[in-house]
């Protein structure tokens, strides 16, 4: 049986995480999420002092006390989201424990421009729940110093008869609750424009992170600019993924 996945306008994902905003760490509990998975996709970032780092679908901020304790004082984090409600809340929290160096922005990811080059780009349990994901990982990558890293951290359907078994619930979950694309394979996409992705599965390999670093100097297998520029296959892949 081949399953689809019908991606939501952006309108209708904005609106969904209006409404689960004050819910998101219920639903770190109820999908089992590793306790220490953020922290370890921040330390993955391998981020110094003094760095920038932006997190795209930054929700809540659940992530922001392990990346400004990455970067310090004198880093910047950037967050993006585009829902106001998970904004408001990650505003309040930044606002809380004073932490000065934290921007945040409303927008479309794919539309953002960072105001200097990235040292670090984060995805946390983000990248699934994007119609134009490839477009939003394209533009991350652009903005990322030679160096840097991209992490990618989310749940995935775990390999084997087990995750053929689960998928109808997994999609029927998705479409009521996070709107994230369980069909799609990001860390696939990570490899296609970088030329080494590293993948670390956990809790039976129904979360990851996924790593790259973009190369010192130009060149690699594929550039970003390069790597879907088949606008009418492209805009067909974000639309609908199946497997």
């Amino acid at each position: 049986m081949t399953y689809q996945w019908a991606d939501c306008d952006r309108n209708t994902i904005s609106s969904r995480y209006d409404r689960i905003a004050d819910f998101i760490p219920v639903f770190d509990w109820l999908f089992f999420l590793p306790p220490d998975l953020r922290r370890k996709a921040v330390a993955d970032l391998g981020l110094d002092r003094g760095d920038a780092v932006l997190e795209i679908g930054c929700g809540t901020g659940r992530n922001f006390q392990f990346l400004h304790d990455a970067v310090g004082p004198t880093g910047a984090v950037y967050g993006v989201d585009i829902s106001p409600g998970m904004l408001a809340k990650a505003r309040q929290l930044r606002d809380t424990h004073h932490w000065h160096n934290i921007e945040l922005r409303e927008c479309d990811g794919a539309e953002f421009v960072a105001p200097q080059p990235l040292d670090g780009v984060l995805f946390s349990l983000s990248y699934n729940t994007m119609p134009h994901h490839r477009a939003v990982l394209r533009r991350a990558w652009q903005q990322l110093r030679p160096g840097g890293y991209l992490v990618i951290m989310d749940a995935k359907v775990p390999n084997g008869f087990g995750g053929r078994l689960i998928l109808p619930f997994s999609l029927w979950l998705m479409k009521h609750t996070m709107l994230g694309n369980p069909l799609i394979h990001p860390w696939k996409e990570l490899a296609a424009i970088a030329e080494n992705c590293e993948m670390n599965e956990r809790l039976f390999n129904s979360y990851y992170i996924c790593r790259a670093m973009k190369p010192l100097s130009a060149g690699g297998p594929r550039e970003a600019a390069q790597a879907w520029d088949d606008d009418a296959e492209f805009d067909e892949a974000h639309r609908i993924a199946a497997e």
